[in-house]
């Protein structure tokens, strides 16, 4: 045959024989020498041959017998035994009698730990003695035994009985969002580590009941090699946490699976009620407060901006049940240095679906308060998203340099010219500027905790018409979840009761009864966002 022509059959079929050098192989270094014999026979067949009229089927009768030569190259006896268990490595073509059985001592290898994996590769498929062994991994002699004589028995086990794949093997969960409450460090939130689906589901697997990193493997139907270095890295970083008897359990918070619309609306109704309660007693209050602070810059002059803002404020940050939880095993610590509780959306199917909602529709979704602050400049800014706002991206398009571009420009240091485009550009894409380059959202003069500090919080006599409702329907929503994550639900449930829906609920009341003015689409740019300076523009 033409060189030329041998040359591009090679080029072909390179990763496929590849292919079939890892799957016959034990490791990466053995895959790629085999695969390296492979391509010399089939290059040197192909060079000698006239007329080939099956190219596929000749390359991998070439690639059997040249693994069958590798084998044989390799093990100077014919079978290696395991206990009274064969492993035939014969010549020629004879290795596909025995392919099924190979597959399945391989696949029980693979399901060993680490340590026992390594033993057993070193003792039978190198022929190490025990002696070379216990000085390659640093353990007693004895120690190297007993690891084999617990392999031998977990082989014989494991290659007699039909392996079952766990539910997540066969029907894997998919996220469809992420939360968290908290600091994300240098990487961002859950998302970053979960939003791998293997990852995902290895931390899922646990959640309903601690298993080891075997029982996790067979649950996911993967071989334990394939996932050990994953299950280092979500432990490392907060995501795993070990219990006793060597196993893995997760204080991620995962969404039940099914949900009640009629429960849904029922509550909704009650926070429908608290929110009248607080338009009547709380929000008074919280209006005669904000009159009295003076050293803001509001665009436009509407001061109901910051009356919302201040309302919001009050209602979701001092109207929480304290029910003295410790959470502090929920917080997952990232080596990046996250420091966060994480919650995950998963799909959801309502359990009862007759029923029609009366309030469960209505948009009351926000993204929580958000705060940030600067270390170049005395900047801060708080700020929740909500649908009486136009900001979009979240958390995620909420960033320290709005407010550090924002503050050199107050100050007089930010000149428009070319050097500066691309802080105009992100100002200008926020709107946080005007088309003559003055302020668009809320300034304050000093820090934020002051301000803060001047927001009426919720009465406690107010908060107690409604706790024993919030803690019966905190328990309620406990029992959807496993028992480790329970602590979490009635805090959160308790605590955020009076939260972000109440708050919009305020807001629905405040601006549908003419209490306040309908918003500008100007002044929902700045809607429930302040900014903290030590100047003010001018």
């Amino acid at each position: 045959m033409d060189k030329q022509i041998a040359d591009q059959i090679i080029t072909e079929y390179f990763k496929k024989i590849y292919g079939f050098a890892m799957k016959k192989a034990f490791s990466y270094d053995e895959a790629e020498e085999l695969c390296a014999d492979i391509l010399h026979e089939v290059y040197v067949s192909l060079l000698k041959a006239e007329d080939v009229y099956n190219i596929e089927g000749y390359i991998w009768r070439i690639s059997e017998h040249a693994y069958s030569k590798f084998v044989s190259s390799k093990k100077k006896h014919e079978g290696i035994s395991i206990d009274g268990m064969e492993i035939p490595y014969y010549e020629d073509f004879l290795i596909d009698d025995a392919e099924e059985e190979i597959i399945r001592l391989r696949r029980e290898v693979a399901f060993l730990t680490e340590k026992r994996r390594r033993i057993v590769y070193l003792f039978y498929y190198e022929d190490k003695p025990i002696s070379y062994i216990s000085k390659k991994m640093g353990m007693p002699e004895g120690t190297v035994k007993w690891h084999l004589n617990k392999a031998r028995n977990e082989l014989k086990e494991g290659f007699s009985m039909e392996r079952k794949i766990g539910k997540l093997g066969l029907d894997p969960i998919t996220a469809v969002g992420y939360g968290h409450s908290g600091h994300t460090g240098e990487n961002s939130g859950p998302e970053y580590y979960l939003g791998d689906k293997l990852n995902l589901n290895i931390v899922y697997s646990v959640y309903f009941e601690p298993k080891t990193a075997e029982e996790i493997a067979e649950e996911l139907g993967v071989t334990l090699v394939f996932i050990e270095d994953r299950i280092a890295l979500l432990e490392g970083n907060g995501f795993l946490v070990k219990t006793k008897g060597d196993k893995f359990t997760t204080y991620v918070s995962f969404e039940p699976g099914t949900f009640s619309l009629e429960r849904e609306d029922v509550i909704l109704k009650k926070k429908q009620e608290i929110a009248q309660m607080l338009v009547e007693e709380y929000v008074p209050l919280v209006r005669k407060a904000v009159a009295e602070i003076d050293d803001v810059y509001i665009p436009g002059g509407n001061r109901e901006l910051l009356e919302a803002l201040a309302v919001s404020y009050g209602v979701t940050c001092t109207g929480g049940i304290k029910t003295g939880k410790n959470l502090s095993k929920y917080e997952i610590k990232t080596t990046a240095g996250g420091k966060f509780i994480a919650y995950i959306e998963l799909p959801t199917t309502q359990s009862d679906p007759d029923y029609k909602a009366t309030l469960a529709n209505n948009n009351y979704r926000a993204c929580g308060w958000m705060i940030r602050g600067s270390d170049k400049y005395p900047v801060e800014s708080i700020s929740i998203d909500t649908k009486y706002c136009s900001r979009e991206g979240a958390w995620e398009n909420n960033e320290v340099a709005d407010y550090e571009y924002l503050y050199e420009l107050i100050s007089g240091t930010l000149d428009d010219n070319a050097a500066n485009a691309e802080k105009f550009a992100r100002l200008r894409e926020k709107r946080f500027i005007t088309d003559d380059n003055r302020a668009n959202i809320m300034i304050a003069r000093g820090g934020m905790e002051e301000f803060l500090g001047k927001i009426p919080s919720v009465s406690e006599e107010l908060k107690k018409k409604f706790a024993d409702y919030a803690l019966e329907y905190a328990m309620l929503e406990a029992k959807d979840y496993p028992l480790q994550m329970q602590d979490l639900v009635i805090a959160n449930y308790c605590g955020g009761f009076i939260g972000t829906v109440v708050a919009v609920m305020v807001l629905d009341i405040l601006y549908g009864n003419g209490t306040w003015k309908t918003l500008t689409e100007n002044e929902k740019v700045t809607s429930l966002l302040v900014m903290f300076s030590d100047i003010l523009p001018q």
